[in-house]
């Protein structure tokens, strides 16, 4: 059975969310993962967006916060400052799943600036809701292709927390929410050293060299004690993920279609 490494990263995240689980979504490959998981194993996930649908179930994989697919299927919506202050500062999220551009070794997430704030060398769409999710989610799940570029020593700027500087930084801070569980990568999954809270590889996929994860972080990249070998795509996830992009690029084309 072929895959690409992107549909194993896929899989792997969407298997991390169980029947049931209240999951405030990002664009991209998180709403990927948690589509995929609502439309295999957990069908009761209950899906939230930041633009105020909730319980939504997308045919097709949205194109912003803002796409009509999510309120046309959600089972209500509410105004955004209820998202925020109802359900996450309220503590009713259990999963955070959240993309970034960078990543550094204490999980915290930059997807503002690269380079100087100032004078950046790029300038990047911002955290939006991020932040606050990031800080109030009971578990925070991270999805991010690696490579030396977006997983580094230190980023220019901190748009959302993760563990600060390490150890007990997060829980000094007063940030009620529990912290990055786990990082999804296109080699494994990352979780965090549970004293200093340094995010070390924990598993890898098939056929994934544990040294080639290691090139791939920008920083030295240790090992867990225990190295989890991930179990490959099932057939049940592979075609339920591949149906979906199938939907999502039939309905993007028919909405934008390719000049001739």
């Amino acid at each position: 059975m072929s895959y690409s490494k992107d549909e194993m990263m896929t899989v792997a995240a969407a298997r991390l969310l169980h029947d049931g689980t209240t999951c405030f979504v990002g664009i991209g490959l998180p709403s990927a993962a948690a589509n995929l998981a609502r439309l295999t194993h957990a069908p009761d996930t209950v899906l939230i967006y930041e633009s105020g649908t909730i319980g939504t179930r997308p045919e097709v994989l949205p194109l912003s916060i803002g796409d009509g697919e999510l309120a046309d299927t959600a089972d209500c919506i509410v105004p955004l400052p209820e998202i925020f202050s109802y359900w996450l500062q309220g503590g009713r999220i259990d999963v955070g799943f959240l993309g970034a551009a960078q990543i550094d070794r204490f999980g915290n997430l930059n997807s503002t600036v690269i380079g100087d704030y100032d004078r950046p060398k790029t300038r990047l769409p911002g955290a939006g809701g991020a932040p606050e999710i990031a800080t109030h989610a009971k578990r925070t799940f991270i999805v991010l292709r690696m490579s030396p570029r977006s997983f580094v020593p230190e980023i220019a700027f901190r748009s959302s927390g993760g563990y600060f500087e390490g150890g007990d930084s997060r829980e000094r801070s007063g940030a009620p929410g529990g912290g990055p569980e786990v990082v999804i990568t296109d080699y494994g999954i990352l979780r965090p050293h549970p004293v200093t809270r340094e995010l070390q590889l924990a598993g890898v996929y098939p056929g994934v060299d544990p040294a080639a994860a290691q090139a791939a972080c920008g920083w030295p990249l240790a090992l867990a004690a225990t190295l989890e070998q991930i179990e490959p795509p099932s057939q049940e996830h592979l075609d339920a993920l591949r149906a979906l992009h199938a939907r999502t690029d039939r309905a993007h084309a028919t909405l934008h279609p390719l000049p001739l």
